[in-house]
């Protein structure tokens, strides 16, 4: 099975620099752009599905590379980015100043200090690890297209790799390109990261 995974393209708040979890932020021109070139670059691919996050920039993501091909998306909540809480649509540089005590404790120990009203990383892993062992039920599938956001794509990487959950930080996904995973007899190999590439079947 072949895991093709695409973020969603950029949207005002990644341009504003803001944190943008589970808040709704269009996708701006140039994020439709680098969309439709995923597209294009993976159009020789033969999905047999695509499980994508309910949220609207990866919805979005998704009909763009898609376009007129007719496969089953399925909105897999557990692909949603991580929830930020009171923190969703706000600078870090105004976090600093309303909300220092808490946003400094994060900063230091990010994988324990939950946000006001968020998720916090534990959750969130274990949320995205539940859904890395369900892939092992897709098995029959040979190339499923997941497009989510960076935090869960990273980690989702790193799970699948058997590494801890921080090693999260050694996969940065880009956007306006594709990674693939590779999963062979329940072995799993990173066959490609961040790639603009188009892909060409072997023959």
């Amino acid at each position: 099975m072949k895991l093709w995974l695409v973020r969603h393209g950029q949207t005002q708040a990644n341009v504003d620099g803001l944190y943008s979890g589970i808040s709704e932020t269009p996708l701006t021109e140039h994020g439709i752009t680098q969309a439709q070139a995923v597209g294009s670059l993976l159009n020789h691919v033969e999905f047999e599905k695509v499980l994508c996050s309910e949220l609207g920039r990866a919805q979005h993501t998704t009909q763009l590379i898609l376009h007129q091909r007719n496969i089953p998306v399925i909105t897999e909540p557990r692909l949603n980015e991580m929830n930020f809480g009171d923190w969703e649509m706000r600078h870090h540089r105004d976090l600093q100043r309303a909300d220092a005590e808490n946003y400094a404790a994060w900063c230091n120990d990010w994988q324990n200090v939950v946000p006001k009203n968020g998720e916090g990383f534990q959750l969130f892993s274990q949320r995205v690890s539940e859904f890395a062992h369900t892939l092992a039920s897709q098995a029959k599938e040979e190339n499923l297209l997941i497009v989510s956001h960076q935090g869960v794509l990273s980690l989702l990487i790193a799970t699948l790799l058997n590494m801890p959950p921080a090693s999260l930080w050694h996969f940065m996904i880009e956007q306006g390109a594709w990674s693939c995973v590779e999963i062979r007899e329940g072995f799993t190999t990173l066959r490609t990261l961040n790639n603009r590439a188009i892909y060409h079947p072997a023959s």
